[in-house]
């Protein structure tokens, strides 16, 4: 799987804060054996997270894109209204899970307004901005991943064992 990672924060952007979360990322997706195709820094701007958005799931740049940044109660934090705006379909159990997930760590899990969702092929997931949390949020989602691409993919193998007495 191709993975693209991209930070949202004005203060990275500006070099005012190095950008711990995207690399702390991209080393987990490459642990976790997959590729990390595409990396960007962008301020917390309307247009310029919906342009990067697109044009990686667009140009089939990757699988799965994780956003990092932008999803608290800020009024600067639009990462998730950004994404709603790129999305084709919702996939609200992801960001249920990272939520409920996170909960059992800290209470702030609660004021995460992150959410998931599916452009043509391409997975985003939003995740908390600080380092910490969005490698705790993305190692909750990581069990499912490869499913998920599957059926995006329209992989046979997605399809495998969800129907009882299919070969295997």
């Amino acid at each position: 799987m191709k993975f693209g990672i991209l930070t949202v924060s004005d203060r990275s952007t500006s070099g005012v804060r190095e950008d711990l979360s995207g690399p702390v990322l991209a080393r987990s997706v490459q642990e976790s054996g997959w590729l990390v195709s595409q990396t960007a820094v962008v301020p917390d701007d309307f247009q310029a997270i919906v342009d990067v958005l697109t044009s990686w799931s667009d140009n089939g740049l990757c699988s799965v894109i994780l956003t990092t940044g932008g999803v608290g109660f800020s009024p600067r934090d639009i990462t998730p209204e950004a994404t709603r705006a790129v999305i084709e379909r919702d996939a609200p159990g992801l960001a249920e899970a990272m939520r409920a997930g996170s909960l059992q760590i800290t209470p702030h899990a609660m004021l995460s307004r992150a959410v998931a969702g599916i452009r043509k092929k391409t997975l985003i997931i939003n995740l908390p901005g600080n380092s910490k949390g969005a490698l705790e949020n993305f190692r909750l989602v990581v069990p499912v991943l490869v499913h998920a691409i599957q059926l995006l993919e329209d992989d046979e193998q997605g399809e495998l064992g969800h129907h009882p007495g299919r070969a295997m």
